[in-house]
C-alpha cells in the first residue's frame, strides 16, 4: 500500500490475510463468541465449500459486538475519511459522537458504508480523485480494527436523471425505462458494466442497482422511469443483463425493492405504501424479475417498505415482514444471498416503527444488513440487547454475518479493498464510455406522435424557441439546436409556470418559427383529487397557449412518458425518458433526422379519463424501416 495511507494500513493490510491462515484465537470477554461449536452447526451450505472455512474462522474470531457492527449500513458526512470541515464534522458528530468517517468505523465496526452527493447532505462524491481517496481512508479504518474486516461500500447509480451520485466526469448511462424503451438486452449489459467500472475504479463496489420493479402504476410516484416499464418479460430481461454486466464492471449488485414497488401511489421516502396485488398478481408481475435476478447470481437483494396483505395480512411493510422476507424470498424463492432493507430513516419505516424497534424487528423479519438506521446508538444497542436478551439467536445473528463476509470475500475485498486513484482519474468518463453512453441512448428516444409531419426538421436555418421545465434542460437542448444552424432563443419556466410567464413565452413564440417545450410529469394527479397537481396544470396551460398560436410546436416529455395523456392536442411528441446530456443530444439527433427513432414505449399510455390506452405498450414512431 502507498506511503500516502502510513504504517497503520501497511500493518492492517497484512493482518487480513494473516486472519485468514492464523489458528490463534484472539482474546475477547466471556460469553462473546460461540466456544465448541463443530463446523457443521455453523450456518452456511456445502456450496460455499471454498470459503466455508475460511468464514467459520472469522466467525469464532468475531466478539457479539464486532458481529452486531457487520449488520448495519451507515452515512459519513464528509470527502476525506480523517479530515473534514467544521460543518461535516458536526453532522458526524450529531449522528455518531465523533467527528470523521474513520472514527465512525472505529466506533461501530460497520459492515458498510453508503456514499451521497451533497444533495443529500453528506457530500462524498466530487470527483474521481477525491472518491477514490475517500473509499481507501475508509477501508484503511476498517481493516486497522482488531478484526480487519473491510467495508462494502455502496452508492445508487442506477443511471438516468433520477437516481444517482456520481456526476461528470462520471458517465452518465441512459436510466432503466430508457432502456426497456430499446429493448436491447446487450445494450442494458453495457451500460451496467460502464458503470461498474467506473464506481469499482473509485471503491465502490456494491452499487444499489438494479431496480427490479414492475411499473405498473402510471401515478407512481417514487418509481417511473426507474423501472424498465410495464412488462414483467421485459423487465425480467434488462435486470438479468444488468446484474451481469455490474459484475463484469467489478461491483456487487442490488436488486430492489422487494418484493415490488412498482404499483404504488404513495412515494416511501413520505408514507408507507400498501401493495393491493393478490397473489397470483405476485407471482405474475412482480416476482418474475427477481426470480431473473437470482437466476442469475444477483449478490444482494433490497426489501420494500411497502404493504403486502396478500402475503402478510399483518399489515407490516415488507422490511419488517417475516412472511414476505423469510417466507417468500428465502423459502419460496430459495434465495441465500444478502438481504438489506431499504433507508430505515424513511417515512415508510418511520412513521410506524420507533427508532429502537426498527432494526430489530427487520432483522427479526430476515434482513441481514440494516441501512441508515436513525438514532445510530440506540439501533446499535437494541439490536445488541435484543441478541443478548435471546430474543434474537446467535445462531441467527451468525446467519447475517456469514452472508455479509461471504459476499466480502467473493467480491475480492479481503485480498485488496484499495484503488489506485490515479487510474480511477482515467476510468471514470473514459471517451470509450462516453463515446457508448450516446450510442446506446441513441436507441431510446421515442417518437410517439408525428401527425403534423414537422419531423424531421430540414437543415434550413429558423429562428426556434427552446422553453419549458429545466434551466440545464433548456440550455443544453438549445445549444444543441443552435449546433445545427439554428437561430436559438432559450425561456425556462420552471415546474409551475406562472400565467405572466405564459404570456411572455407565447409573446416569444409569435417571432419563432418552431417551438420546441420540454415537461416534466405534466399528467401527475394528486392522490387526494384524483386532478393534475398544481404544477402539472400550470404546464398544460403552458402548452397549449403555445399550441394556439399556430406555430409548429415539438413537445418532449422529459421524465415519465405519460404527459402526452393530458396534451392530445400536440400533434408532435417525443418521451426521452430522462434529461443527461445524451438524452438531449439523443432527442437533437432525432429531432433533425440524424437518427433513425426506434425507442418503443415500454409502458402504456393511458387516457386522462381512464377510458382505456391512448397508445399502447410497444408502440413508437419511426422514419422509416
Amino acid at each position: 500500500m502507498r506511503d500516502r495511507f502510513g504504517l497503520r494500513v501497511c500493518v492492517a493490510v497484512v493482518s487480513v490475510g494473516a486472519l485468514l491462515s492464523s489458528t490463534a484465537v484472539p482474546s475477547v470477554a466471556a460469553g462473546e463468541v460461540p466456544i465448541g461449536a463443530a463446523d457443521r452447526d455453523w450456518p452456511g451450505h456445502s456450496d460455499d465449500a471454498t470459503l466455508r472455512g475460511k468464514i467459520i474462522k472469522m466467525l469464532r474470531h468475531m466478539t457479539l459486538q464486532e458481529k452486531v457492527g457487520q449488520l448495519f449500513v451507515v452515512e459519513v458526512y464528509g470527502q476525506d475519511a480523517n479530515s473534514v470541515s467544521p460543518a461535516m464534522a458536526a453532522r458526524n458528530r450529531a449522528l455518531y459522537g465523533v467527528d470523521t468517517p474513520a472514527q465512525v468505523i472505529d466506533k461501530y465496526k460497520p459492515g458498510g458504508v453508503i456514499y451521497f452527493d451533497s444533495r443529500r447532505g453528506p457530500d462524498n462524491v466530487r470527483n474521481p480523485r477525491q472518491i477514490g481517496t475517500l473509499s481507501n481512508g475508509l477501508q484503511a479504518a476498517a481493516v486497522s480494527q482488531r478484526q480487519p474486516i473491510p467495508l462494502l461500500i455502496s452508492t445508487d447509480q442506477e443511471g438516468g436523471a433520477v437516481v444517482f451520485r456520481l456526476v461528470a466526469p462520471a458517465t452518465a448511462m441512459p436510466g432503466n425505462m430508457a432502456l426497456g424503451a430499446a429493448r436491447s438486452t446487450a445494450d442494458a449489459h453495457r451500460s451496467a458494466e460502464v458503470i461498474g467500472t467506473e464506481l469499482a475504479a473509485v471503491g465502490i463496489n456494491q452499487n444499489y442497482a438494479p431496480v427490479a420493479d414492475v411499473n405498473v402504476n402510471p401515478a407512481n410516484p417514487v418509481i417511473g422511469v426507474r423501472s424498465v416499464g410495464e412488462d414483467p418479460a421485459l423487465v425480467s430481461g434488462i435486470v438479468a443483463a444488468q446484474v451481469d454486466g455490474y459484475h463484469d464492471g467489478g461491483v456487487a449488485t442490488v436488486a430492489k425493492h422487494f418484493p415490488g414497488h412498482g404499483d404504488t401511489a404513495v412515494d416511501s421516502h413520505f408514507g408507507l405504501p400498501e401493495v393491493t396485488h393478490t397473489r397470483e398478481q405476485i407471482e405474475a408481475i412482480d416476482l418474475p424479475p427477481f426470480r431473473a435476478a437470482i437466476d442469475e447470481g444477483v449478490d444482494t437483494i433490497m426489501t420494500a417498505h411497502v404493504v403486502l396483505r396478500s402475503v402478510d395480512p399483518s399489515g407490516a411493510p415488507a422490511t419488517m415482514s417475516e412472511p414476505i422476507l423469510t417466507g417468500l424470498l428465502r423459502e419460496e424463492l430459495d434465495y441465500d444471498g444478502l438481504i438489506v432493507t431499504d433507508a430505515l430513516d424513511m417515512g415508510g419505516a418511520t412513521s410506524t416503527y420507533p427508532p429502537n424497534v426498527a432494526p430489530v424487528e427487520a432483522f427479526k423479519a430476515g434482513a441481514d444488513q440494516l441501512v441508515l438506521a436513525p438514532q445510530m446508538d440506540v439501533a446499535y444497542n437494541a439490536v445488541l440487547d435484543a441478541i443478548r436478551s435471546g430474543e434474537i439467536s446467535m445462531r441467527r445473528l451468525d446467519e447475517s454475518v456469514y452472508r455479509i463476509l461471504r459476499l466480502k470475500m467473493k467480491r475480492g475485498l479481503f485480498d485488496d479493498p484499495f484503488v489506485d486513484v490515479d487510474l480511477a482519474e482515467k476510468v471514470v468518463g473514459a471517451p470509450d464510455h462516453l463515446a457508448d453512453a450516446q450510442v446506446i441512448t441513441d436507441h431510446t428516444t421515442t417518437l410517439v406522435k408525428n401527425d403534423a409531419g414537422v419531423l424531421p426538421l430540414s437543415d434550413d436555418p429558423r429562428n426556434v424557441l427552446v422553453t419549458g421545465w429545466g434551466v440545464t434542460t433548456t440550455s443544453t437542448l438549445g445549444n444543441a439546436i443552435g449546433q445545427r444552424g439554428q437561430t436559438v432563443t432559450v425561456r425556462e419556466t420552471g415546474t409551475t409556470p406562472s400565467q405572466a410567464t405564459i404570456n411572455q413565452v407565447v409573446a416569444e413564440a409569435a417571432n419563432s418559427d418552431l417551438v420546441v417545450v420540454s415537461t416534466m410529469n405534466a399528467a401527475s394527479v394528486s392522490v387526494t383529487t384524483g386532478l393534475p397537481t398544481a404544477s402539472a396544470a400550470a404546464q398544460q396551460a403552458l402548452v397549449k397557449a403555445l399550441l394556439a398560436t399556430g406555430k409548429p410546436v415539438v413537445v418532449s416529455g422529459m421524465r415519465n412518458p405519460y404527459d402526452i395523456s393530458y396534451l392530445t392536442e400536440a400533434p408532435t411528441y417525443l418521451a426521452t425518458y430522462g434529461y443527461t446530456a445524451a438524452q438531449l443530444e439523443s432527442l437533437t439527433r432525432v429531432l433533425f433526422g440524424e437518427v433513425n427513432p426506434v425507442g418503443k414505449l415500454p409502458v402504456t399510455i393511458p387516457r386522462a379519463d381512464g377510458s382505456g390506452a391512448l397508445y399502447p405498450f410497444g408502440h413508437g414512431l419511426s422514419y422509416h424501416g
